[in-house]
């Protein structure tokens, strides 16, 4: 599975440890049983021992299932437990520094929030771009603006690398970003803070499918 040969990976899972209702580390087992491709860790308040623990384990649960797995921000966890590659905010390690350490075959991933941030992270030679926040949200303490859908559908003829919506998408409103010919879905409380994270992973899928 690598983002080098492939670009649309369907379902994009983010943890998120205060909205979980079993731990991080449930969430992913259940994510992975309900076979999404791609899983992001990302915290922001743990202790560095405690992330490292963590993303060893999943890398362990990653890893026996082929799935790619990301950590958000920490280039240091990503180096430590040797993950597929890592997702860095518009504010976090510039793009050029983060490809150095990480090596030419890892994965990096940039946020964009707007059809110019986007198309400047493909310059850049990112692996892949996300973009938003789509709708508003409250996952991100400081989220954006929401873009709405008009970006996502302009970049479909502009982009060569990946693209992944964020921001907001649900299961009420996942199928008006789809119609937009995004490919690639990212959601946080969406499955998180649902009490069944496989079924409704799959209930996602099922969806996104629908669109390919």
């Amino acid at each position: 599975m690598s983002f080098k040969k492939e670009r649309d990976f369907g379902l994009y899972f983010i943890t998120d440890r205060w909205l979980s209702k079993k731990g991080i580390i449930e969430d992913v087992k259940a994510a992975v049983r309900g076979e999404v491709k791609i899983v992001q860790y990302r915290e922001k308040d743990s202790s560095t021992k405690q992330m490292i623990k963590e993303a060893k384990e999943i890398k362990k649960i990653c890893k026996k299932n082929n799935v790619l797995f990301l950590i958000d921000d920490r280039i240091d966890i990503a180096l430590a437990v040797d993950a597929d590659g890592i997702h860095l905010g518009q504010e976090d390690m510039p793009y050029g520094y983060a490809r150095k350490l990480l090596g030419k075959n890892k994965i990096v991933g940039l946020s964009a929030h707007s059809i110019s941030g986007a198309l400047q992270n493909q310059k850049l030679g990112a692996d892949y771009t996300s973009i938003g926040p789509v709708y508003c949200t409250t996952t991100k303490k400081d989220a954006k603006a929401p873009i709405g859908l008009k970006p996502i559908k302009q970049l479909q003829k502009k982009l060569k690398i990946s693209l992944v919506a964020i921001g907001g998408i649900n299961e009420s409103n996942i199928e008006d970003v789809l119609k937009t010919g995004a490919k690639n879905i990212a959601i946080i409380s969406g499955i998180v803070a649902k009490g069944d994270i496989e079924e409704t992973v799959r209930r996602f899928i099922r969806k996104i499918n629908l669109y390919k």
